[in-house]
């Protein structure tokens, strides 16, 4: 048995080396910070976490201490991450509509050290973006009820900016009304066209009128400055308590897996993940007017070893009957076999635009 003095110096050796570690670790954590600030990426990232503990125990010969260095490693991340927070404190996020709308609840949850700044508009909230007013734009881009906004897409299509992420939020829609009001009392409800059309069914059979408002927040604080009983909104339950309405009923929309995918659009393009097999892009792309040129397209992505998830297209405005087409798939576009996907895709189309180069999508 070594003697107590001894190994009490030899901890305080070992402390200090691992105090030297710790500064040179905060600093690279420092740099991560900064990366994720640029790109618009979450501070926790749950799968990064799982890999880094299973790489970590490997390192670790005597099976009695895996337990206690598995405490060790989570703890030091979790210094790490609260850190990280503090760094990125302060970026500007910008939204369409005002509190308690889903956009910016999702924005919350995305960026919760984040700056939200409302916009009266997609264009406006995306236009922020590039006049370097705000640092990022989280926007709506599809409900897996209504379909694509198309109003998004158009500005994916037109604009500068990049994805950087995508999060799925799933929609809970309340109906809302002031102090004391029952279902018997309402006659008509106000909301957003989209939450009208997710409820129609409960809508229906109450034999409610609707009215259409520009989004399911501004309908909640219309209704309480209104406040008229017969008058209730439809939306979500924070914006019942950032309004002072009651919940009259929860949860009224007819698909109880509604959601919404939101993007997270950027001035930059994330390009160092290119050695991850299991990222995922967003592209968009013009085809010529000749034959078999938009089936050469799609074939190009699995000839390149890509799977595609999706593709869709749209009207391109203004040029009647011409369309932009819309994929996502899954790799990297950054890769060798990515550049000769974007090379032969180029001799079939007018134009290939790269939307977003990310590593896939998160619920929040």
């Amino acid at each position: 048995m070594a003697d107590l003095e001894e190994s009490r110096l030899k901890i305080n050796q070992i402390d200090r080396q691992l105090a030297e570690l710790f500064e040179q670790r905060m600093d690279v954590a420092k740099d991560i910070a900064l990366y994720k600030k640029q790109f618009g990426l979450q501070v926790f990232d749950a799968s990064r976490e799982a890999e880094v503990c299973k790489r970590e125990l490997d390192y670790i010969k005597n099976p009695l201490y895996k337990t206690y260095y598995l405490e060790f490693i989570q703890d030091l991340m979790k210094v790490s991450k609260k850190y990280q927070s503090y760094l990125l404190e302060g970026s500007r996020i910008a939204y369409c509509g005002i509190e308690g709308a889903w956009a910016n609840i999702a924005a919350k949850r995305i960026f919760p050290k984040g700056k939200l700044i409302s916009y009266s508009s997609f264009p406006a909230a995306y236009e922020s973006v590039i006049k370097g007013e705000c640092d990022f734009a989280v926007l709506p881009v599809e409900n897996s009820f209504a379909g694509d906004v198309s109003q998004v897409f158009d500005l994916m299509h037109t604009g500068p900016l990049f994805i950087t992420g995508m999060y799925n939020l799933k929609i809970s829609q309340a109906l809302l009304g002031v102090k004391g009001a029952k279902l018997s009392d309402i006659k008509k409800v106000v909301s957003h066209q989209q939450a009208i059309d997710q409820c129609t069914e409960f809508l229906q059979k109450q034999h409610l009128e609707v009215e259409s408002a520009v989004n399911t927040a501004m309908a909640a604080r219309e209704v309480a400055q209104q406040n008229d009983k017969s008058v209730a909104a439809i939306a979500s339950v924070e914006s019942a308590e950032l309004y002072g309405l009651e919940v009259i009923e929860e949860s009224i929309n007819q698909n109880a897996q509604n959601t919404t995918r939101f993007a997270v659009f950027s001035r930059v393009i994330s390009k160092e993940i290119n050695s991850n097999s299991n990222c995922v892009f967003q592209m968009m792309f013009t085809v010529k007017n000749t034959p078999g040129s938009l089936a050469q397209a799609v074939k190009s992505f699995g000839d390149a070893g890509f799977n595609l998830k999706s593709l869709r297209s749209r009207p391109i405005k203004d040029i009647p009957w011409q369309y932009y087409f819309y994929v996502e798939g899954e790799g990297s576009l950054y890769s060798e076999k990515g550049e000769k996907l974007i090379e032969s895709l180029r001799t079939d189309c007018e134009e290939v635009k790269i939307l977003g180069h990310h590593s896939g999508e998160k619920n929040i």
